[in-house]
């Protein structure tokens, strides 16, 4: 019989449609995918390519006078970098002028690279890139909220082939951020006690969907997964922001988002995905009742009417079976570190 389960930070509901469980090799899309170049002479993310894009923000060296891997404004924006907010108020109608910062993140020099094949100091490279960035926008006072994310795959929204992710701080702080705040403190006003910490201790005594644990952080599959495979990654250590993170978890992340992509790469096919640093604005970057996280969601399903309008989401595959499925994968064999 199918079964509802309700996620405990959110409150939604998701349909678990063991009647319709698939296996994930069900789920794989078969793509003829052709070969990318390492380089591009169009591409405005390549080595020697550097006037195509905006003038650089940052940049990891290689030690040979070139790069591992840069920050770049956004082309084409989704916000401008001046001026200042202004909020507005004409009864019904609310606005504010668009100002924000929106940058790439270009992770790697090789055009044909992907994120599961880098090496986990690459990946450090990204993440300290993303601390950085995440530290300086956070300092601006006319920004309210980072949001850090990649998309992979046309299916994800991505539009340009090199391997990068972005950033974007708004004046803002959305509502669906806001309201998974409140979750919180209402339960931390009830309890006394994260509630993410509390579900991180009972996921690892469970263990049935948890993927893989390191000294620093834990990897497990949502006990109410909205999504075939959708994964999250959480700090042991109490951490509202992001920004609190320290070098030395800096590097374990590497290696466990790393790995968590490698598994995706080889047991989905490299299915096209979003992930994002789910994060506490500044303003509550010190709060006991948050406690930050990466969801790495595989774009495996379509979203249909009756996720448009219920607002619920229907699941084809256990998050039990999930995690035993990524747990049990092999990834030695990959050949990583290349860029």
């Amino acid at each position: 019989m199918p079964e509802l389960r309700q996620n405990r930070f959110t409150k939604e509901w998701v349909i678990m449609a063991t009647e319709r469980a698939k296996r994930p090799e069900e789920l794989c899309i078969k793509r003829d995918l052709k070969p990318l170049p390492h380089f591009s002479e169009k591409c405005p993310f390549c080595p020697g390519n550097e006037k195509l894009a905006p003038p650089e923000v940052m940049h990891v060296p290689d030690g040979n006078g070139s790069w591992r891997c840069r920050v770049v404004p956004n082309k084409f924006a989704a916000l401008s970098r001046e001026g200042q907010p202004t909020f507005s108020v004409h009864r019904s109608k609310r606005t504010m002028n668009g100002v924000g910062i929106h940058d790439v993140i270009v992770e790697t020099p090789d055009h044909a690279a992907t994120t599961a094949l880098l090496s986990d100091d690459q990946v450090a490279d990204i993440i300290r890139c993303y601390k950085s960035r995440f530290d300086e926008c956070s300092a601006d006072p006319r920004v309210e909220n980072v949001t850090i994310f990649k998309n992979h795959g046309a299916g994800a929204g991505t539009s340009l082939e090199h391997p990068h992710s972005q950033l974007i701080a708004t004046p803002v702080i959305s509502s669906q951020v806001r309201y998974r705040l409140y979750e919180a403190l209402r339960h931390y006003d009830e309890f006394g006690e994260c509630m993410f910490c509390s579900a991180l201790a009972e996921e690892l005594a469970e263990k049935s969907r948890i993927v893989m644990a390191t000294d620093h952080f834990v990897v497990g599959e949502p006990f109410a997964s909205a999504t075939p495979f959708a994964t999250y990654i959480y700090p042991r250590r109490h951490m509202a922001s992001f920004g609190a993170i320290d070098p030395v978890e800096i590097e374990d992340l590497a290696h466990v988002l790393r790995t968590v992509l490698a598994k995706l790469y080889v047991g989905l096919e490299n299915p096209d995905f979003n992930y994002t640093i789910r994060t506490a604005p500044h303003e509550n970057s010190g709060v006991k009742y948050y406690h930050w996280y990466l969801s790495v969601i595989p774009r495996l399903t379509r979203v249909a009417g009756f996720e448009l309008g219920s607002g619920m989401f229907i699941n084809t595959v256990l998050p039990e079976a999930a995690a035993e499925f990524l747990r049990n994968l092999k990834i030695d064999q990959l050949e990583t570190g290349k860029s």
